[in-house]
């Protein structure tokens, strides 16, 4: 027997008001608008009431209305779609050649810091790739440059406020007259790990120099005198897979609604592997406490948490495609493939119908009754009422949606994370 499916909005639907009633003082204040403005697009996400578009039979007249969804990444399910979309366009930008995947934690006497200054994981990123781009630049003497992709993810298995750094690089560089591409090694150990270890805490000292902050650094350099664990062992050969891989950790939501067993109005419980023995671990707490888990990992509005760096920026990527282009050409001597590979790089952007039937085999669009497929007819909006009708005009191209400002996120204190045990 199959148990009812429970969901995040459900539970927010259930007691988000509750919540804000009880434990809205411990959210940090600058966070708290947008918090609010999140939850309620998850909460009203996918409700006809908001906005529709309709479609109609033109044999039966039978309709369908396909709501509006929320877009937000904090939505379980717009999440899973802004990944696959981020996914398909990334395949398109990335280099046909092996990366690999490492992973940058810290310790957990230091999360905190980046709690209530969020804006600082950008210089986590930057951090990173200062490393890598060290190492291949300055050690032999070799001066190369790879490409690298970082997503910042700030939370664990079990939902507490655990921020570290993804990086996907490229097994190869672009030498330094940008001629000829060239496989290398991946950076040692010792190295990976010391050298994060150094500028993770050199970020800390500079933001938070008080004389405590200072005992903690030489607690955190005597305590880990190899450095912070760093996990560089999964190597992607196949340029789909290291997207596909790295895109879990993108606009993944804090959990995965499969994974939540229970819910009765007062208690929440979850389950998650352990990463040591791969055994379940069973979690039960308090609702409240796990709407304040789930939404402390909500990030500042117009945060990246995906950044591009050497190969992979802007100014970089389009002659890094051409370079690789022409060495897996020489390499593999397969024009026909080359060809397949630029075609796939104009492929249209799929939409929602097609993303229905590639997932669950079926067309979403098509009336059961007539065997044809519907066609679009009107689309209305809560705000702006009727912007599409089929019998005024059949020259509607997109809905616009209000841009999303970009303020930055300004804190000087630390604050202690939500709901932490």
């Amino acid at each position: 027997m199959n148990r009812k499916k429970i969901t995040v909005k459900e539970i927010l639907v259930d007691r988000y008001e509750d919540f804000k009633n009880t434990y809205w003082s411990r959210v940090p204040k600058v966070m708290r608008e947008h918090i609010d403005d999140l939850v309620n697009k998850a909460i009203n996400c996918s409700d006809v009431k908001n906005g529709y578009a309709e479609y109609i039979c033109e044999d039966c007249f039978s309709v369908t209305k396909v709501p509006f969804t929320c877009k937000s990444k904090f939505c379980n399910k717009c999440g899973r779609v802004y990944t696959l979309k981020w996914a398909e366009k990334q395949q398109q930008n990335m280099l046909r050649v092996g990366h690999r995947h490492s992973v940058f934690t810290m310790p957990k006497e230091l999360r905190n810091f980046f709690y209530a200054r969020r804006e600082l994981l950008k210089e986590l990123q930057d951090a990173v790739y200062n490393v890598i781009s060290y190492w291949y630049k300055n050690n032999r003497k070799c001066d190369y440059e790879v490409g690298i992709i970082f997503v910042v993810h700030t939370f664990g298995r079990d939902l507490k406020w655990n921020p570290h750094i993804h990086a996907l690089v490229t097994e190869g560089a672009i030498d330094r007259n940008n001629n000829w591409w060239k496989s290398v090694e991946y950076i040692p150990y010792p190295f990976l790990k010391k050298a994060w270890q150094k500028v993770l805490l050199e970020i800390i000292k500079k933001y938070f120099n008080s004389y405590e902050t200072r005992q903690l650094i030489s607690e955190m350099y005597k305590r880990y005198p190899n450095g912070f664990y760093v996990n560089a062992k999964r190597k992607l050969n196949d340029t789909r897979q290291a997207v596909k891989y790295i895109g879990r950790y993108l606009a993944r939501a804090a959990i995965a609604e499969y994974r939540i067993e229970e819910y009765d109005g007062e208690k929440v419980t979850f389950w998650y592997e352990d990463h040591n023995d791969g055994k379940k671990v069973k979690i039960t707490m308090d609702v409240l406490e796990f709407i304040g888990k789930i939404t402390q990992h909500i990030v500042p509005k117009g945060f990246k948490t995906v950044r591009r760096y050497g190969l992979y920026s802007r100014r970089r990527n389009k002659i890094s495609k051409d370079i690789v282009h022409l060495y897996n050409f020489m390499k593999e001597k397969s024009i026909e493939k080359l060809l397949r590979d630029k075609r796939k790089s104009f492929e249209k952007k799929k939409t929602w119908k097609e993303r229905i039937i590639e997932n669950f085999g079926r067309n979403p669009l098509l009336c059961v009754k007539c065997t044809t497929e519907k066609i679009l007819w009107r689309i209305w909006h809560k705000d702006y009422g009727v912007i599409y009708d089929i019998r005024e005009s059949r020259d509607m191209e997109e809905i616009l949606y209000e841009p999303i400002s970009r303020a930055p996120l300004q804190r000087k204190v630390v604050q202690i994370s939500l709901f932490e045990v």
